[in-house]
């Protein structure tokens, strides 16, 4: 009966959605414990499903009482799991953040709890229909989340996410049903039987449905030249949205490319379509090159850190296509990594914007010695994010540098040593924008009077609890500045009602700083894990390219 976990993993967040609404006709506050229990439930189904798979193997569950093919198949193996625990950490950890960054209200924890059921679905469905019925729900959540504080801006980019996410699912979708028609089924692993059975790798109309599925996913995931909405999504969403949405929603789409790839069409039908894996690392090379120069040129740190987004998705994106073992191990290890380096780097910024009003890179001015703690967890998850060992960032990286050189060497095809080189001036693009923030953490304005302390603490508060909604809302509105000197260079400074602690200087809520200190010591803890990290994937990779 463990199978039956899976389904119940996706019904609690979405049935739990409807919760803060219906209790909201009475009680005011009632959004935040439910979401907190919702997510702390589904936090526990994922390690339950997550030891069922490591003592047992996949899980499968049939909905309703049609068997697959013809019945809707939910799935949980290796690959699933971590994504499931993925989406379970980053979206109980993130809860913490919002009830004091906000937004708040009830209506946003029922979209917040819809975006978490949309994503666990997204994970376990076995069944291509309900991957779009599932990144539908994804898409209509998000587009309501970024534009959550009813600003001109938010919505604005709310909007142009819309209208892309729109044309992405309609693509996705297109390419289903051209599926459907070569296959007659839409069960994963029956399709891919019956592809190999028909030995239709040539065929116009199942080289059409993958093109089509690419190019949907392509423009979730957020690759060049179709990135455009997602730095102004990043930047003008909240804080805490930016938070779940950059280390969970583009993750979620590569996650579904991967499964696409590689449980549907099988590596055979990649290696027999050179002209379609050709064109991805051509596209995915483009998007490691441009995302990493345009994060370079930011001096916004959430747009700077979108544009990274689009470099690192393009790696994932040349990892799938360079099929074979090393490469999809390090594509995998990636986006794991790479959605818990951007939880954490996302989860920093917001924190320096509540408490000290720093949004841009000249803000920073001497954070190290103002916030030690989340100048410290910050700096760390950056060198994560360029790849300096050991961590997690670089465990992907080299296995996808790694397989890009052998798909070379076996094959005589130079796009392997192509890949490989774009990756190493990407790597070179991240460690300038990420050594302009540590410098400006540790090194500017040196010779200035340390600009924080007691003297500046007008909300008369002296630890960190007790705060009420409007004293928290002072600092989460977005548009109140840090104090600093014209040039840029002053002394960071916190804002008027400011979270304080006894324990640390940081004025930074002290539950979110504790989460910011353990998700960077975990990315480094993990760059200790490769053979761990190859034990667990093991089974699925094996049975990929077996």
């Amino acid at each position: 009966m463990s199978d039956v976990l899976l389904p119940v993993a996706i019904a609690v967040p979405l049935v739990a959605a409807t919760l803060p609404l219906a209790l909201g006709l009475k009680y005011e506050r009632a959004g935040w414990p439910v979401a907190a229990v919702a997510t702390t439930a589904l936090a526990g189904l994922a390690a339950a499903i997550g030891i069922e798979v490591a003592r047992g193997g996949a899980l499968s569950h049939a909905l309703g009482t049609y068997e697959p093919p013809i019945g809707i198949e939910l799935v949980a193996d290796e690959l699933s799991v971590a994504v499931l625990a993925l989406v379970a950490a980053v979206s109980l950890a993130t809860l913490a953040f919002a009830r004091v960054a906000g937004p708040r209200g009830n209506s946003f924890y029922s979209g917040y709890l819809l975006l978490v059921g949309g994503l666990t679905g997204l994970v376990l469905t076995g069944d291509l229909f309900n991957m779009f019925v599932f990144l539908e729900i994804v898409g209509i959540s998000t587009y309501a989340l970024i534009a959550a504080d009813r600003s001109g801006a938010s919505a604005y980019a709310s909007l142009k996410y819309l209208v892309v996410g729109t044309v992405g699912a309609s693509l996705y979708l297109l390419g289903v049903g051209y599926a459907f028609l070569a296959t007659g089924t839409l069960n994963m692993l029956d399709m891919q039987a019956q592809i190999v059975q028909q030995a239709s790798y040539a065929d116009p109309l199942i080289r059409a449905s993958y093109a089509l599925i690419v190019a949907g996913l392509g423009l979730k995931i957020a690759v060049f030249p179709i990135h455009a909405w997602q730095p102004d999504a990043y930047q003008r969403a909240p804080d805490a949205v930016t938070t779940v949405v950059a280390a969970l929603v583009s993750t979620a789409s590569a996650y579904a490319l991967i499964r696409v790839s590689y449980t549907v069409f099988t590596v055979d039908f990649l290696a027999a379509n050179d002209a379609i894996t050709t064109g991805m690392l051509i596209v995915a090379g483009a998007s490691i090159l441009a995302g990493s120069a345009l994060a370079a040129m930011q001096s916004d740190l959430k747009r700077m850190f979108a544009y990274s987004s689009v470099a690192q998705f393009g790696m994932i994106v040349a990892a799938i296509a360079l099929a074979n073992e090393t490469a999809l191990l390090g594509g995998i290890v990636h986006l794991v990594g790479h959605g818990l380096l951007k939880f954490g780097l996302f989860l920093g910024i917001g924190l320096l914007a509540l408490g000290y009003g720093a949004r841009k890179l000249d803000d920073l001015a001497s954070a190290a010695r103002s916030a030690p703690y989340t100048s410290g967890a910050v700096a760390l998850l950056g060198l994560g994010l360029v790849g300096i060992p050991p961590s997690i960032g670089f465990l992907g990286k080299w296995y996808i540098g790694v397989g890009a050189v052998e798909s070379s060497m076996a094959g005589g095809d130079p796009a392997g040593i192509g890949i490989a080189v774009v990756i190493f001036v990407s790597t070179l693009f991240t460690l300038s924008y990420v050594a302009r923030v540590i410098e400006r953490f540790y090194f500017a304005g040196v010779g200035l009077s340390d600009g924080h302390g007691d003297d500046h603490d007008e909300s008369g508060h002296g630890d960190g609890g007790g705060h009420d909604d409007a004293d928290r809302g002072v600092a989460a509105d977005g548009g109140r500045e840090s104090v600093t000197d014209d040039d840029g260079d002053g002394p960071l400074t916190p804002v008027e009602g400011a979270p304080r602690s006894r324990l640390v200087p940081d004025r930074v809520p002290p539950a979110s700083l504790a989460i910011l200190v353990l998700a960077a010591l975990t990315t480094v803890a993990l760059g200790f894990g490769g053979y761990a990290l190859f034990e667990w994937f093991d089974p699925y990779l094996t049975e990929v390219f077996a």
